[in-house]
């Protein structure tokens, strides 16, 4: 019992006694059992908890120092042009048989990269959407302002391969009917214009850069999915979802510049 107590170290709870303790009974087994029972906070501190504790503080310790060393010296900073193609479609339901419509994106990227393999990268686009009816019976052309926020995954040096995750915000500021041949339809996408001029979703993309000194040249190819409507989708509307997809295939000139 002895070597026991030297052990260990404890932070005494004010607790009842119990009546077999009062009435003279001496056994420890009992005593401890029963305020175990009644009272089930009783703090302890062992020595083998210190000991753990002071270990797995050491590894954290380490572990943040290793990790430090993953930093790069000096952060690399990009600034540039990009400029591609578009495929777009609208998700509707009820269903409208479509196909892609061709479209053009183009725009300013900003990229800052202070970690090994990852960094993060903004855009400033303007971007093509729409849809086109089956047989060319209607084309509708969505002109949107767009900032993608993603997450910039890499690896390599001179030679990178990139994968793109995150969000984007757009704002529609003009749409256009490109081709009419309904003869007097009644249908919604018909006879409205889009409802809901902000647009937000994901984008995702891969690709693929070459660095030569202080300029870079990439090609990379994006989809994107909107989690918002471009008509009201209330229970009297017509329509139960409305929301762009499109997918992008873009090239960029990206200049680095020099850290002060």
């Amino acid at each position: 019992m002895k070597a026991i107590i030297k052990d260990i170290r404890t932070i005494p709870i004010p607790v009842p006694i119990p009546d077999s303790y009062r009435d003279g009974n001496r056994d420890g087994k009992s005593a401890v059992y029963q305020l175990f029972a009644k009272f089930k906070m009783y703090v302890i501190f062992d020595v083998y908890y210190i000991r753990k504790l002071f270990s797995t503080s050491v590894l954290i310790l380490f572990s943040a120092t290793i990790f430090s060393q993953l930093k790069l010296i000096e952060p690399e900073i990009y600034i540039g042009l990009n400029a591609g193609q578009t495929a777009s479609m609208v998700n509707f339901s009820p269903s409208v048989k479509q196909s892609y419509l061709p479209g053009y994106q183009g725009g300013l990227v900003y990229r800052y990269i202070a970690d090994k393999n990852i960094g993060v990268q903004a855009e400033l686009n303007f971007s093509q959407r729409g849809w086109r009816e089956s047989n060319d019976l209607y084309v509708h052309r969505l002109n949107y302002i767009e900032l993608p926020f993603m997450t910039h995954f890499f690896v390599g040096r001179k030679f990178r391969v990139f994968f793109n995750i995150g969000t984007r915000i757009s704002y529609l500021f003009s749409e256009k009917t490109l081709t009419n041949n309904t003869l007097n339809s009644t249908e919604e996408q018909h006879i409205k214009n889009v409802e809901n001029p902000f647009d937000y979703g994901f984008s995702a993309g891969l690709g693929f850069l070459l660095k030569i000194k202080q300029q870079v040249f990439q090609l990379d190819a994006r989809g994107n999915y909107s989690m918002s409507d471009i008509y009201s989708n209330a229970k009297k509307d017509y329509f139960d979802t409305s929301n762009n997809i499109n997918a992008s295939v873009s090239l960029a000139w990206l200049i680095q510049l020099k850290n002060k």
